[in-house]
């Protein structure tokens, strides 16, 4: 089965039991401040499984495209990926528990056949704030597994929740059984071994969890139910590796073609490149035009491109190689995905001109290496701060540090760069947690009076800067919220002062918000504003503000502007290259 078939078998297996096929949303999260990027296929239905009507109904399927960034550094191996595709099902308040574990038995078994001998799954266990889950296991005996291959884990293995405030519940993972020896008598599906391969979850959304950790009742119980694309075919296919697939054969080839070494003699930098420059090319290739940058998405793809580079460096690549690995993920994903193909030349130019910054960087880089080096006795040590400079402050891998440092006759000292390293991390991943802590998944009162405002901001600038301005990007927490547009310069004082007052001009005319459900071409026709791509579906939400604002969106919204309070614009500042940024509050 070739990963297009897999992709249709899907789509048309959940379409055959009443599910509606909804496009994959954009990997740049709207309104979401809790991540940076769309990390599994029910964050773009947040509002949705809050309660809020989807235009499509309440059963809902898609192939969704993902990305995670926890595990960059674990690339190189068999599964990790950072770009990585979600095929997805949902019940919105429809069904539960036993039809959801029954289709996805169906699907793996029946249509995927996949022997059921091979399958082994997880359920919740309970603590001492959410009861045992009973109804999965009595479900998945009901459909022939023994309880030998029922196993019951606590909170860390069998419950899903986000990283902030926001829909969550206990799930049912699926293992597929390798075949490979047991690690020891303990070992089972929450062993790390490799023995068990995880090919979906199950998640029973009936909770809400608050930004303090409480949790309360949903308004409806929903079904999220994430198979990973890439492992599916891996196993379909019997390869030992996702690298092994379809999808990363053509940009092996390439990279061998360009650089003239051999995949099975470099196996970990073939993968990281591939890898990276395929997650690369999705963020650039996605209609909201992010691009390299030392903040946000622009930070995470910018460490992407130069790790890519790097390796590539090492494999003697000539200059432009990027661009051409680039260029067949274009042509490879295309089908799929078009808004790589309508996008392509800003892909190839944004690798470009980050491939010759970064041969700037590096020089730099090397200078000061050969200053730390020339400071150093013979058969010295260099420093862990020193490498760790070189790391952080100049991209250089710690295994290229390594190499310069073995060429003299000197070591590094690798236990100190790995204790910078961690607390490093664990710095990165405590500022992003208060940086994105809260936001819009919570559908608070002020975040939801915060997206109304942005609706209303949009309006004024196209007003005053001209109306081929749209949205970039935002991101709302209770606090405040940040909107990101396409302008070429430094708005005028007189410019921020105008939409400001625009703003809070029609807040005072306690204007209405109002919904309604058309097509995309019934919304186009009726003047909706809608910035991004191929996201939408057959059927959409139109979030009408008086005559103001008319914009397809999935809400929340308020139901008048007379509740939002005073508007304030912040700050203006560039975003990036022909992206500016507004930061406002409602008082």
């Amino acid at each position: 089965m070739t990963a297009n078939e897999l992709r249709k078998a899907h789509i048309e297996f959940f379409s055959s039991r009443g599910h509606k096929q909804i496009p994959s949303a954009s990997l740049i999260p709207e309104n979401d401040p809790s991540v940076l990027f769309t990390t599994a296929g029910m964050h773009p239905l947040v509002p949705y499984l809050m309660g809020e009507s989807h235009p499509a109904g309440k059963r809902l399927c898609d192939c969704q495209k993902c990305l995670r960034t926890d595990d960059i550094d674990e690339v190189g191996d068999a599964g990790h990926l950072t770009f990585f595709e979600m095929l997805g099902n949902w019940s919105l308040g429809d069904y539960f528990k036993e039809e959801s574990i029954r289709m996805s038995h169906e699907f793996f078994t029946k249509l995927l056949g996949i022997p059921q001998e091979k399958i082994s799954v997880s359920v919740f266990a309970g603590d001492d704030e959410i009861p045992r889950d009973e109804l999965s296991p009595a479900a998945w005996e009901g459909l022939g597994y023994p309880k030998e291959r029922i196993f019951a884990f606590g909170r860390k293995e069998n419950f899903w929740s986000m990283a902030g405030a926001g829909p969550c519940g206990p799930d049912s993972e699926i293992f597929y059984d390798t075949g490979k020896a047991p690690c020891g008598p303990d070992c089972d599906p929450s062993c790390s071994c490799g023995k068990y391969l995880e090919l979906g979850n199950n998640v029973f959304m009936e909770y809400y969890r608050d930004a303090d950790g409480r949790l309360s009742p949903l308004k409806q119980k929903n079904v999220d139910v994430g198979l990973g694309l890439e492992r599916i075919l891996c196993r379909l296919t019997g390869k030992s590796s996702v690298f092994e697939t379809e999808l990363f054969l053509p940009i092996l080839d390439k990279i061998a073609e360009l650089t003239g070494a051999q995949y099975a003699d470099n196996q970990r930098a073939f993968r990281i490149i591939a890898d990276h420059l395929r997650a690369a090319v999705f963020i650039l290739g996605d209609d909201k035009a992010v691009q390299p940058s030392n903040v946000d998405q622009g930070y995470i793809l910018r460490r992407l491109i130069r790790r890519a580079y790097r390796y590539l460096s090492n494999l003697n690549a000539p200059g432009g190689a990027m661009v051409g690995i680039a260029e067949t993920i274009v042509s490879s994903y295309s089908e799929p995905y078009p808004e790589l193909e309508r996008n392509a030349a800003f892909i190839y130019e944004k690798l470009e001109r980050e491939e010759k910054a970064f041969r700037k960087a590096l020089e730099h880089g090397l200078k000061k290496a050969e200053k730390f080096l020339a400071g150093l006795p013979e058969g010295g040590t260099l420093a862990a701060e020193q490498a760790f400079k070189l790391y952080d402050t100049f991209g250089f891998p710690v295994e290229f540090t390594q190499e310069l440092c073995a060429e003299r006759g000197f070591g590094v000292d690798m236990e100190g760069f790995r204790r910078l390293f961690a607390e490093h991390q664990a710095k990165s991943r405590e500022g992003a947690a208060q940086k994105f802590k809260g936001g819009l998944a919570d559908s608070g009162e002020m975040t939801t009076r915060l997206h109304t405002a942005t609706h209303l901001l949009g309006a004024a600038l196209r007003k005053v800067l001209g109306g081929d301005v749209l949205q970039r990007g935002s991101n709302i927490t209770p606090e405040r919220l940040r909107f990101d547009f396409n302008f070429e310069r430094k708005m005028l004082p007189e410019e921020i002062e105008e939409t400001q007052r625009l703003v809070n001009e029609a807040i005072a005319a306690a204007l209405p918000v109002t919904c309604e459900e058309m097509s995309v071409e019934e919304a186009r026709e009726s003047g909706a504003i809608g910035v991004f791509g191929d996201r939408y579906g057959e059927r959409v939400k139109v979030y009408s503000i008086g005559n103001v604002s008319k914009e397809i969106c999935g809400g929340p919204h308020a139901a008048n502007t007379s509740e939002l309070g005073h508007f304030v614009i912040k700050q203006e500042t560039s975003s990036s290259a022909g992206v500016r940024r507004i930061k406002a509050i409602l008082e």
